[in-house]
């Protein structure tokens, strides 16, 4: 059999308090958490979102924390810096149509001319040349220029008396010629002395005369060579080998005197028979 139903256990009534006091008041609400300073609880007001403008491309700020330490109180917040608007540049129009393919060379530059400004002359590359040949030119001229100086300076210095010998050879030379020919006004030049009064005391008519006649009967000496000179300041001797034109065949030596008078060498005494 069900035991008859009992009066119901109250655990107030257990601890002596009367069951019409708890009925009366209130029960006092009792926190599940104690009270802390530790374990409180901050809480953290949302931003404004009119004061504070949300960053571009619609991305939100980032935030940042720090872990609190064993005796920090409270959780701290570290303001971060608002970061610059990110800026876009602006392709320029048709840069989407004009993307290269991976593997496809691109087409070869193509060189362009460029117009020269109005008023400025061109330069051309022929005026440029021209300057530096006329440069090597003139420093071509200079330099055989000097080689020609030191030439005839060093041939003066060596060889004076061949140019002396020179002008004596070419005076007998010129004797020889005027006297085949019967050159009056020659002969008086290239003489001086006894050999020239010969020729002054002839008149010129009388001169013609007795030339006709000597030159037809071929009386007349001929220098076949001259074989030696000798110059001494100014007087010159010359050996001289000649013969009759009449008879080539006989020869003989002979010997000139020369004296440099009137610049210029002068037969003073002509060879003797």
């Amino acid at each position: 059999m069900p035991n008859a139903p009992g009066p119901e256990f109250d655990p107030q009534e257990s601890r002596g308090e009367p069951g019409d006091e708890r009925a009366v008041e209130p029960a006092e609400e009792v926190p599940m958490v104690p009270r802390d300073a530790e374990t409180e609880t901050v809480v953290i007001n949302k931003a404004d979102p009119r004061s504070d403008p949300e960053p571009a491309g619609g991305q939100q700020r980032e935030r940042r924390f720090t872990a609190p330490g064993f005796d920090a109180k409270e959780t701290a917040i570290i303001a971060t810096p608002q970061e610059p608007a990110t800026e876009v540049f602006a392709s320029p129009p048709g840069a989407d149509g004009a993307t290269q393919q991976f593997g496809i060379p691109s087409k070869a530059a193509v060189p362009q001319s460029i117009p020269p400004r109005l008023g400025a002359k061109l330069r051309t590359s022929r005026q440029f040349n021209w300057g530096w040949v006329l440069a090597i030119v003139v420093i071509v001229l200079a330099l055989a220029a000097i080689a020609i100086l030191g030439t005839v300076l060093l041939t003066r210095s060596k060889h004076p008396k061949a140019s002396e010998e020179d002008q004596v050879r070419h005076t007998i030379s010129q004797y020889d010629v005027a006297v085949q020919r019967g050159d009056l006004t020659a002969l008086r030049t290239i003489t001086c002395g006894t050999a020239r009064d010969g020729y002054v005391d002839y008149d010129e008519h009388a001169w013609q005369e007795t030339y006709q006649r000597v030159s037809a009967a071929k009386q007349y000496p001929v220098i076949a060579s001259i074989d030696q000179v000798v110059v001494n300041g100014q007087h010159a001797e010359a050996n001289i080998t000649t013969f009759m034109a009449y008879d080539p065949s006989l020869r003989s030596t002979r010997s000139l005197d020369l004296q440099y008078r009137d610049d210029q060498w002068k037969i003073c005494q002509s060879p003797s028979g």
